[in-house]
């Protein structure tokens, strides 16, 4: 067996440059925002209409996360879309919140956006709200939206 010996001043050194080294520190990895599908939006569907489920009152006023597809848009300049559950030809305007259908959700966008085909899927993360809701500009009546939203094509 062999004998190493250390100088004080190589003992030191040492115990400094182990307390210059980095430091590596386990960080909590950012949360996934919530998600939501068109099957997640309802509790029921029935004759008295639509009520909403618990996953959207828990999740009202937080970001969140949906895919669908984006329906032609009224007009070329509009500041909102609607997602749909599958493509549509069409945009599937309504003239009241009792003609609603259940697989839309109106999507306001924070900022202006270029507009996709409607058989694109993508993904858009806004502040969900639920609840009758005319828009002042427009007159569409909507049950669900997504505020200060945008999307990407996945």
């Amino acid at each position: 067996m062999t004998l190493v010996r250390i100088s004080r001043r190589e003992a030191l050194l040492g115990s400094l440059a182990a307390l210059a080294a980095p430091v590596l520190v386990a960080q909590p990895a950012l949360a996934a925002l919530p998600t939501l599908t068109f099957d997640e939006l309802y509790g029921s569907v029935g004759v008295l209409g639509l009520t909403f489920s618990d996953k959207v009152k828990q999740l009202a006023g937080q970001t969140v996360t949906m895919r669908g597809f984006m329906a032609p848009p009224l007009k070329a300049e509009a500041a909102f879309f609607v997602l749909t559950e599958i493509p549509m030809a069409l945009c599937p305007f309504c003239s009241s919140d009792s003609d609603w259908p259940d697989n839309i959700l109106v999507v306001y966008l924070g900022e202006k956006q270029t507009f996709v085909q409607p058989n694109a899927v993508i993904e858009v993360k806004g502040v969900l709200e639920f609840g009758s809701w005319t828009d002042p500009e427009t007159g569409f009546v909507s049950l669900l939206r997504l505020r200060n939203a945008s999307f990407g094509e996945v």
